[in-house]
């Protein structure tokens, strides 16, 4: 049920102030299934670097929408300019407000108007705002519509030279902690190849993290500036690219690709080996980290049966030298 208080507020934005200024279209933009009887939500993706990607149909939808709704209003009416579009109202939504606006959004849409969503680059909803509005509007039965366009994710991959048979999105890894721990297990684990995203200042960091997770051979590619002048993709192993992005600063937003874990084979190695190996390697000072990886490799075997091990004599025999992970 639609907050009437919220549609006649609606009615008079034409002469309200907003996040940014210029009026209202009459029209309603051809969106596909929306008409001026029927409103629609428009997921309109937009260039990642190079303004030449912004495609046709979404410079039609943008310049004849009744309202744009975008992560940023002053970055988002740079790039309305650069393509002749003024005249069209702005209204912020981002990461802590986008649950204040679902409401209005459905009521414009409901009301029949052509509500249009970018973020500041790619595809809305991807690492950015816009998939709560949209699960909303789906929820409400209103007519949602897509204009596709670039996605740094993709663009990487299809560019990384590994497998993209099958393929995960983890977008960003938690900053620290045990969530963080949590996340590269699984990621290392992944037989599928893995897409991440991470800020230039961190990228050393995780990908540090990612070699000492995955193993230092494991083939991973890393992009950045994707469509713009100094445009670069990385190729090698995790432990070079961790050396690599040490070795110099890095500028602008970056995509790593990651290739699949190995298929592992069903073993047959007893449990007493693997505990003996894991004891002797702790006795010598070795971490429980580096000595499970290490045990694992040396075995030919699934790092989490050796961790598993670990822990279970750490529970059994609290004294001697097998410690779980994160307590050494």
């Amino acid at each position: 049920m639609i907050d009437p208080e919220i549609l006649e507020e609606l009615e008079g934005w034409d002469d309200d102030d907003d996040d940014d200024g210029g009026t209202a279209s009459d029209g309603v933009g051809s969106v596909g299934q929306g008409s001026a009887e029927r409103g629609a939500l428009v997921l309109v993706g937009t260039p990642i670097g190079n303004l030449g990607d912004l495609s046709p149909r979404a410079v039609d939808v943008l310049s004849t929408a009744d309202v744009i709704y975008c992560e940023d209003t002053r970055h988002s009416r740079k790039l309305l300019t650069h393509a002749g579009i003024s005249g069209v109202r702005l209204r912020s939504l981002h990461q802590h407000n986008e649950v204040d606006r679902i409401d209005e959004v459905i009521a414009s849409v409901a009301g029949g108007r052509t509500v249009a969503v970018v973020s500041d680059a790619g595809m809305p909803g991807i690492s950015d705002p816009g998939s709560r509005v949209v699960a909303a509007v789906a929820a409400a039965g209103l007519i949602i519509s897509v204009i596709p366009g670039p996605s740094a994710g993709l663009a990487a991959l299809v560019a990384s030279g590994l497998s993209t048979e099958r393929f995960c999105f983890e977008g960003f890894l938690p900053r620290s902690g045990k969530e963080r721990r949590s996340r590269l297990t699984t990621v290392a684990e992944e037989s599928r190849t893995t897409v991440l995203y991470e800020a230039p200042g961190r990228l050393a960091a995780t990908l540090a993290d990612l070699a000492r997770q995955c193993g230092d051979d494991r083939e991973v590619a890393v992009a950045r500036e994707l469509t713009k002048l100094h445009e670069e993709i990385w190729r090698g192993t995790a432990a070079g690219a961790a050396s690599w992005a040490s070795s110099m600063p890095v500028r602008g937003e970056v995509v790593i690709v990651l290739a699949g874990a190995p298929d592992v084979e069903v073993d047959d190695v007893a449990d007493g080996p693997l505990i003996e190996a894991l004891e002797v390697r702790l006795a010598a000072g070795e971490r429980t980290r580096g000595a499970v990886d290490a045990v694992a490799a040396e075995f030919g075997i699934a790092r989490r049966r050796v961790y598993d091990l670990a822990l279970a004599a750490r529970n059994d025999d609290p004294t001697p030298g097998v410690v779980p992970e994160g307590t050494r």
